[in-house]
């Protein structure tokens, strides 16, 4: 597993579903991982198994994500891998929604993906190389009932990331953007041992995305769909 390309990666918004068996993933290839939440007390059986670092981080803040790349820097050096996982959602009619609440979970979504892929391509385009990655949902392309500030947030983070591959890709950067259009198995949501395979694998779709930071630039891509077979098109 020498041949991995990269060897620092920070993943904001990390929990114990995609990002958890992303960083058993990275850290089993050689590869320092830095974890970012607002609550990291969630994170510390994580850290302890992969021997990841946490920090506490606001992905909506200015400031705070700024914070964060300067203290990632500082523990393992400047990742040239991010991941950006995290996510706001309130549901609800649309004529009884909270204005703020709404703007608190598309900022998380949306704005927040700007500010740590802005923090992470000032680094990268100095060093010509590295990956930004998106983790998208249905939402992204397919808005439902109750719903429209998560597929608010969804829909535009899709277009930055769209954009992002466009400007960065020519720089040596790696954009994608990958809709998870399923629900993800867990412990507290398993499976219907009568619908095998009916939900999407953790460990498979970080699997995904190991497979995509393996691609060579000739032959790159910036969006992915994951879903297991009881999902329709």
């Amino acid at each position: 597993m020498t041949d991995f390309p990269y060897k620092t990666a920070l993943i904001v918004g990390a929990g114990p579903g995609i990002s958890a068996s992303l960083a058993r993933q990275l850290t089993a290839r050689g590869v320092k991982v830095a974890l970012a939440a607002r609550d990291i007390d969630k994170l510390q059986a994580l850290v302890a198994e992969t021997g990841a670092r946490a920090f506490a981080t606001d992905a909506s803040e200015a400031a705070s994500v700024a914070s964060l790349f300067e203290d990632v820097e500082r523990a393992i050096g400047e990742p040239d891998v991010v991941i950006y996982n995290a996510s706001g959602r309130v549901r609800g009619p649309i004529a009884e929604l909270d204005p703020a609440e709404v703007e608190r979970a598309i900022s998380v979504s949306a704005f927040g993906g700007f500010l740590v892929s802005q923090q992470a391509a000032k680094r990268m385009i100095a060093k010509g190389r590295g990956a930004i990655l998106f983790t998208g949902a249905t939402a992204s392309v397919k808005g439902f009932a109750q719903s429209a500030p998560f597929a608010m947030g969804k829909f535009a983070l899709r277009g930055l990331a769209q954009s992002a591959a466009r400007e960065l890709g020519p720089k040596g950067i790696h954009v994608a953007h990958f809709i998870i259009d399923g629900a993800v198995r867990s412990e507290t949501r398993p499976e219907n041992p009568d619908k095998p395979d009916a939900m999407l694998d953790p460990d498979a779709v970080a699997q995904s995305y190991i497979d995509v930071l393996l691609q060579r630039r000739s032959a790159w891509s910036h969006e992915v769909e994951l879903r297991p077979w009881t999902e329709t098109f």
